[in-house]
């Protein structure tokens, strides 16, 4: 059963008595023994013990030190403030962030040619169609246009956290290092899920692309052989084309990061070709009266309906992101990942607007065929062989949009391993392509899973509401970067064994980040000097508290005027006055929380990227991802909801599984689980990010009679 077995599973000295009780050895006696940590009775049973009895008498001779604290029942005071400590917890960088297992090998134009790659897919050639059918009609181009404003300062905030920390883990880390542990835990799931359901998505749409250009016969072929299904939420039928393009990606991103940017650059060179072509000859066939009211006006469905398309536009701009998990990769992160997340959104955005502008004036909108929107416009002019090549260009497109997601997802898991939120042997890099093998293997096996029973449209809209989550747990944590204050110069955090792991603080602490400060004054956080006359009142508290109460206070603002900015009176069944005093209420806090974080001193630095108009930026940002995700629908919710309560019930479980694994192969690596004759060996310490039972792996006592032997 093994070490973690037993610390799993030891939860009553009565249990264990029962399973470890053998001959004349009394079961109360073991129990007994266990709880108050008698070494010298199990030292002397165990040497009586022979075989596989001797083992397990040493795995629970080195658990009794654990059932003590396991069997105390309701947690003490303390305890309970330790565990949210332990919650709060962030992560510094300390040490130069330019070292790492991972080859960095990629330059200015590798990462914007990612980016683009990563946005400029199954967005452009499925999701223009579909959104212009079903949501917005030819104002399609402006929720793509409020799409792109909206992921601009989203993109700003992941550039500058990008320049600052060049590490591989995205949102996960930007959160982890700002807002703590838990909170990084709940999101890097969400950004696993975001690449996991991208990827699947953009399997589909490339299967369903190469079924149009043999005129659906894999689709009729599967149908006839294989069968329908008629289950919610599942595809018509399983897609064997889309799960077998996964696998075939996954062996190039295995080859390693030079392999992956190579493939990535010649099919980003052929779409963006084949998207220059598809402009000129769209407007070469235009009809504006497509746009005219007969045809049913600009925008048919309204704001309402120019929203709803933003929503799911959202889609067609998550690529940016790969660029910050590439960081780590970068030959010099600090310049390169700006240039590049600027850059590559802007391609994104032309190539957006522009595709979507000719696609509404080629055909009447309401005629389009959502599945193939722009092939099928120009098979219906009678450019039979332009259908081809815009067929053939959203193949290369959507490879890329593949290959950055399958490129992007192990790397997640490889900074969540590391950290210890995962397990160890997601961490280890392979010798000689230096990528996380084990990540690509396990999860290319999941995406294939997905793109093989799921529906393409609820994955997209689940996607999206994933994705705003993490865009505005990021912009938040630019708001905490910016006035967090230094740090004493002794920390009270615990040690850890291994030198690789960083001492880990608690958000109280006001944890300073890596990179080259300059002595402000006053400390950020603190009231600016200039506005001391005027809000003293402020400057009575530590710094950094009016901030935290004033970042709360934007949260829910932007909340509830996301509320009632999106629902309206009626939704809310608010008589008109109250409705104008909710406005008018949210609004007015929402400035006012701005006031006064705009009133506190800011963290400044020259040698990094910095975005500007702080907290007005991000606070932008915020609000309008809160108001994108009230406009997804309600099973999007209900499933993301879902999703939310299986991670938050089972995060404490598992970390602590991920506490044990990495404790297990410490002391099978250290020689150190077993017990000699009388004594027992000392209990190493935990890893940071790996908790035990409450979330906060307990330092057990040292046994009576136990001393440490040495090696």
């Amino acid at each position: 059963m093994g070490t973690v077995g037993y610390l799993d599973t030891c939860v009553t000295a009565r249990w264990v008595g029962r399973r470890a009780g053998s001959g004349d050895l009394a079961q109360g006696e073991w129990g007994r023994a266990l709880c108050t940590g008698d070494a010298s009775w199990l030292g002397k049973h165990s040497t009586q013990s022979g075989g596989s009895g001797d083992s397990r008498c040493r795995q629970l001779a080195w658990c009794s030190s654990y059932v003590p604290i396991m069997l105390r029942g309701l947690p003490s005071t303390a305890s309970l403030a330790r565990f949210c400590q332990k919650l709060n917890r962030l992560k510094p960088l300390e040490e130069s962030t330019m070292e790492t297992s991972l080859r960095r090998c990629l330059s200015t134009l590798d990462l914007t040619l990612l980016g683009v790659g990563g946005m400029v897919g199954s967005g452009l050639y499925v999701l223009t169609g579909t959104v212009a059918k079903q949501m917005a009609g030819p104002a399609v181009l402006l929720s793509f246009a409020v799409a792109a404003v909206a992921s601009l300062l989203s993109a700003l905030c992941y550039a500058e956290f990008g320049a600052r920390l060049p590490r591989t883990g995205s949102a996960y880390l930007f959160t982890y290092v700002s807002m703590g542990e838990l909170w990084a835990f709940l999101i890097g799931w969400n950004v696993l899920l975001e690449y996991l359901i991208g990827g699947a998505a953009v399997a589909r749409a490339w299967s369903g692309y190469l079924d149009a250009m043999f005129n659906h016969r894999i689709h009729n072929f599967t149908e006839a052989y294989v069968g329908t299904w008629q289950v919610p939420l599942l595809a018509h039928y399983p897609d064997f084309l889309a799960a077998g393009i996964i696998i075939l990606a996954s062996v190039f991103i295995s080859c390693g990061a030079r392999v992956s940017s190579w493939l990535n650059h010649t099919f980003s060179v052929v779409s963006l070709v084949i998207i220059l072509f598809i402009i000129i000859l769209g407007f070469i066939l235009a009809r504006p009266h497509n746009w005219s009211a007969e045809e049913g006006g600009f925008a048919p469905f309204g704001f309402s309906g120019i929203m709803a398309g933003t929503a799911t536009c959202f889609y067609a701009f998550v690529g940016f992101d790969v660029i910050a998990a590439s960081s780590e990769e970068a030959r010099n992160p600090k310049q390169a990942v700006p240039v590049a997340i600027t850059i590559s959104l802007g391609l994104a955005a032309g190539a957006y607007i522009l595709v979507s502008t000719v696609l509404t004036l080629m055909v009447p909108w309401h005629s389009l065929d959502p599945d193939s929107a722009l092939a099928d416009a120009f098979y219906r002019r009678g450019y039979s062989w332009a259908g081809f090549i815009v067929a053939a260009g959203s193949i290369c497109a959507m490879n890329t949009v593949l290959l950055s997601s399958l490129f992007s997802l192990p790397r997640i898991v490889y900074a969540m391993a590391v950290d210890g939120l995962f397990f160890q042997v997601f961490a280890q890099v392979h010798p000689r392509t230096q990528v996380p093998m084990a990540g690509i293997l396990v999860f290319g096996g999941l995406m294939t899973c997905l793109a093989l029973l799921l529906d393409l449209e609820a994955l997209v809209q689940f996607l999206s509401i994933g994705t705003l989550l993490a865009y505005t747990f990021v912009a938040t944590s630019i708001i905490v970067l910016r006035f967090q204050r230094t740090p004493p110069s002794s920390s009270s955090g615990p040690a850890s064994p291994d030198p690789s792991v960083k001492e880990y603080h608690s958000f109280s602490d006001h944890i300073q980040l890596v990179g080259t400060e300059q002595d402000l004054a006053p400390e950020p956080g603190q009231l600016r000097p200039a506005l001391r006359p005027y809000l003293g009142f402020l400057g009575r508290y530590s710094p950094g508290a009016a901030v935290a109460w004033a970042l709360g206070i934007l949260v829910a603002s932007a909340i509830t005027l996301a509320c009632v900015l999106v629902f309206g009176d009626s939704a809310l069944h608010l008589p008109y006055g109250g409705y104008i005093l909710l406005l008018l209420l949210s609004s007015v806090m929402f400035l006012f929380s701005l006031l006064i974080l705009g009133a506190h001193q800011q963290r400044r630095q020259q040698d990094t990227f910095q975005i500007p108009m702080v907290p007005l930026t991000p606070a932008l940002s915020i609000l309008l991802n809160i108001c994108l995700m009230l406009k997804l629908s309600y099973l999007t919710w209900l499933r993301f909801s879902i999703w939310l309560l299986i991670v938050s019930h089972n995060s404490c479980r598992a970390r602590r599984v991920f506490w044990l694994w990495h404790l297990a192969q410490q002391r099978e690596s250290a020689g150190v689980a077993r017990a000699d004759h009388h004594t027992l060996r000392g209990v190493p310490q935990h890893q940071p990010g790996g908790d035990g039972t409450d979330c906060a792996a307990p330092q057990p006592a040292a046994l009576p009679g136990a001393q440490p032997t040495s090696p």
